[in-house]
């Protein structure tokens, strides 16, 4: 007799572990698209600026900077931070309060606050002496892999005026970002809307951000484009484009930069 090829059970059989994908990453903020292009740049300053920083305690620090310039009168700022116990990221800590005084008691201020676990909130509060000049209130809702958010800068119930802002950010994949800016405003007699979609290509030591701003066709209103590159480490390489019509500002700088972290 032949030989005879025998056959496994099929139960019998290696069977191959499906193969498990890496779940998308949160895309963070919209505001945060072109900050670490931006980040490159250096802070201008004109004149002479003396700060004095003291920690009073592992939540509570102040600092007081004065500032001198050939441009203008000297400036004295009060600046006060609280930080709570919560913390989600080196630069994420909740709850956070951070105010800042001038010398003519004009007021910077706003508060951070974690509601729940995807939830945040923000407010923010500017005086020109004893005069409100700015008061808006933002909620952020982060999931497993986009970032919803809705903003509202000075609502006024009487005066019937109120300026809306809905930001939206779908992560793609892994290193393709997606989304948009809808701004509302609206006073008595007059109301207008502005759209803006942005994308964001990120790679190792690479990001490129593209959006566009505004109704009209497609290569005119305004364009933002940056890029942004650590390669070769440690140089940091930031180009920042701004168009609007004919008009195109550039930027272009080297130097020490901080990543950001990954959104949450």
């Amino acid at each position: 007799m032949g030989n005879t090829l025998g056959l496994a059970p099929m139960g019998t059989l290696p069977r191959r572990s499906p193969r498990r994908e890496e779940p998308l990453p949160n895309p963070g903020s919209f505001d945060e698209l072109h900050r670490l292009c931006k980040d490159v740049f250096p802070a201008q300053m004109e004149g002479v600026k003396l700060a004095v920083n003291k920690v009073l305690s592992s939540h509570f620090q102040v600092a007081h900077t004065i500032h001198m310039s050939a441009l203008g009168l000297p400036g004295y700022h009060l600046h006060a931070a609280y930080a709570g116990d919560w913390q989600l990221s080196p630069t994420e800590v909740f709850p956070t309060v951070v105010g800042d005084m001038d010398s003519s008691g004009s007021l910077n201020a706003q508060v951070l606050l974690l509601l729940a676990e995807r939830l945040r909130a923000k407010a923010v509060f500017q005086t020109q002496q004893a005069k409100f000049l700015t008061w808006q209130f933002d909620g952020e809702y982060r999931g497993d892999d986009y970032t919803a958010t809705l903003t509202l800068g000075n609502p006024d119930l009487i005066g019937e005026s109120v300026i809306m802002v809905a930001h939206f950010l779908q992560s793609l994949t892994h290193r393709l970002v997606l989304g948009g800016e809808l701004v509302y405003h609206r006073r008595p007699g007059e109301e207008g809307a502005i759209l803006t979609l942005a994308g964001k290509y990120s790679g190792t030591g690479l990001s490129i951000v593209v959006a566009r701003r505004g109704n009209s066709g497609l290569f005119w209103g305004s364009w933002l484009v940056s890029y942004y590159s650590n390669i070769p480490s440690p140089l940091h390489f930031g180009f920042y484009s701004c168009t609007l019509g004919s008009y195109i500002e550039c930027g272009i700088r080297r130097g020490p930069c901080k990543l950001l972290p990954q959104g949450k």
